[in-house]
């Protein structure tokens, strides 16, 4: 398939690695100037594409920005997207960094208000796993200690075909539901970063608080920049668990 990914950072260069392994054509676009664009595609296999052009002839284009930078994508850029391309979403709100979103503070999905910012549908997915666990945590299908994402969206022939990418990313699918549930999968959830099966996604994402939520995202922010050492990837993710009694691994 051709797929554009715009941000090639610790996500979308993951993503694009994975991808071109797949046996996808892959093209990236990033905030950049040219020639370190050009550096970066080089390292991930990918072909260097300005913004405009990377939006034109692709089957699925994969956002993957910060969400402060959702309102530079204007939505003229994508009235030249084609209906059927799929627009992915992997981008997560942290306030810290995007700064006060008033929509997404009282409570819309992070990704409803991405995609009413761009002007068309979005599938989400991708963003619930850290980055190193998108490095090194895939697994072949049917592995028994497989981790499983979840994705949401409201076309189901979207979700199956970006079903197939997670898939041959190394992980499980778990359909979430609707565009307007995937804040079953944003931060401060049981089923955000941290490393769950098929199984025990399911039950995670049906034991999400969303009025919680945001309080419990700015409280594993605050436990990190209270530290005075960077934690291993592993005390992240027992860090992310340890805030939720009933998540199956703290069980």
């Amino acid at each position: 398939m051709k797929i554009g990914i715009i941000g090639t950072g610790a996500i979308g260069g993951t993503i694009a690695k994975k991808m071109v392994l797949a046996g996808h054509q892959v093209s990236v676009s990033n905030s950049g100037d040219f020639k370190k664009l050009e550096d970066r595609a080089d390292e991930l296999g990918a072909s260097p594409k300005m913004l405009e052009d990377l939006v034109r002839d692709v089957e699925i284009i994969i956002i993957s920005v910060p969400t402060i930078a959702i309102p530079s994508l204007a939505k003229t850029l994508f009235d030249k997207v084609s209906q059927e391309t799929i627009v992915v979403d992997t981008s997560n709100y942290y306030p810290f960094r995007d700064a006060d979103i008033e929509e997404i503070k009282y409570g819309k999905a992070e990704s409803v208000w991405l995609s009413e910012q761009i002007g068309c549908p979005v599938i989400k997915a991708f963003n619930m796993l850290l980055a190193e666990t998108l490095v090194s945590g895939g697994k072949p299908n049917g592995a028994p200690t497989r981790i499983a994402m979840a994705i949401s969206g409201d076309d189901a022939k979207a979700k199956e075909i970006i079903s197939g990418l997670v898939d041959e990313a190394g992980f499980d699918v778990v359909d979430a539901g609707d565009l307007e549930s995937s804040w079953r999968h944003q931060p401060g959830t049981p089923a955000y970063c941290t490393e769950l099966n098929a199984t025990e996604l399911k039950q995670a994402l049906k034991d999400g608080d969303r009025e919680a939520a945001p309080q419990i995202r700015d409280s594993v922010i605050k436990i990190f920049m209270e530290r005075t050492s960077q934690p291993s990837h592993e005390e992240t993710i027992e860090i992310n668990r340890s805030l939720f009694p009933k998540n199956p691994k703290t069980a």
